[in-house]
């Protein structure tokens, strides 16, 4: 540990570090990346790069990752599918539990539940009796199979006794752009990538999928409002390879936690609807395992199976 701690406060880093983000530029892991590539630049003195891996709802970025060094020169910032939901969907090359390790829970972000404006449904109760009268005909957007949206949308099929259509897109930009264009009615997205659409008025949001209404958006009510229970947020959370020195992901850890408290971070958390987290790699690690029991039964229960299957 003494070699370790060494390493990590005089060696570390020693050349440029790489913050693998396992999808396309624009989404939240992307910006919140950004943001803490920026300031971890200045505070480690050593270049940070983001480098955009996507593919298969973030496995091919998570797989880098999990085979990279374990130095603390490779890092992944990741939402929970990638973390945690494709160990159930996917026949993957690595262990999610066992070839990453957890630094720290960036982020709480709650989806909002938005609808194309032609859909005759003003409030999430409308929207479950719609749903209804037309089993499987409103088709549901998402960037993939085992995504956030995705997910959110098939517990919410699975806990108000509805059907719907999963029409699953490459991109949050492209899924975003289809229900704004009418040819989906329905999505389930982060409000970062959702408000702006909302303001402009090309699609209409009805709720959010925290426990409670969010402190950001107060005047939307929660799904839980209208169907007791539900509960799916996602978050962001920034991992290296199993094996990284404990030294070096305490100093991330704790490098990491100072960066959330600066204004900008506090400022892009107010604009993009989103709750600041941090803590300890123990507690995130934690809140892995609360998830993947959480998921583990959610697939089984909505029979979601990948393309291949």
């Amino acid at each position: 540990m003494a070699a370790a701690h060494a390493q990590t406060e005089g060696g570390y880093p020693s050349r440029p570090i790489r913050l693998v983000v396992p999808f396309f530029p624009g989404g939240s892991p992307d910006l919140q990346g950004r943001l803490l590539a920026e300031k971890l630049r200045v505070r480690l003195n050593q270049s940070v790069v983001v480098d955009n891996r996507p593919g298969a709802n973030g496995t091919i970025g998570m797989g880098i990752v999990a085979r990279a060094p374990a130095d603390g020169h490779t890092l992944i910032i990741s939402p929970v599918g990638p973390w945690v939901v494709n160990a159930y969907l996917y026949k993957l090359n690595y262990d999610l539990r066992n070839d990453l390790a957890p630094v720290i829970q960036v982020s709480s972000i709650p989806a909002i539940l938005a609808v194309h404006p032609s859909v005759a449904a003003q409030s999430v109760k409308e929207l479950i009796a719609l749903a209804r009268q037309k089993p499987g005909e409103l088709n549901y957007t998402s960037t993939g199979i085992g995504g956030f949206g995705h997910m959110s949308a098939a517990l919410f099929c699975v806990m108000s006794g509805i059907s719907m259509t999963h029409v699953p897109h490459k991109s949050v930009a492209a899924a975003l752009t289809d229900l704004a264009g009418g040819h989906v009615q329905v999505s389930f997205n982060v409000s970062s990538t959702t408000l702006p659409h909302v303001k402009s008025g090309r699609v209409r949001a009805l709720a959010t999928t925290g426990k409670t209404r969010s402190e950001h958006l107060p005047d939307l009510p929660a799904v839980a409002e209208f169907v007791p229970g539900y509960e799916n947020q996602t978050w962001n959370g920034v991992g290296v390879p199993a094996r990284t020195p404990a030294a070096i992901i305490e100093r991330l850890s704790r490098e990491i936690n100072a960066i959330l408290q600066t204004p900008e971070m506090k400022d892009a958390a107010r604009v993009e609807a989103y709750t600041i987290v941090g803590g300890t790699a123990a507690q995130f690690g934690a809140h892995l395992r609360g998830e993947h029991a959480k998921f583990a039964k959610l697939v089984k229960e909505a029979g979601i199976k990948t393309p291949a299957e």
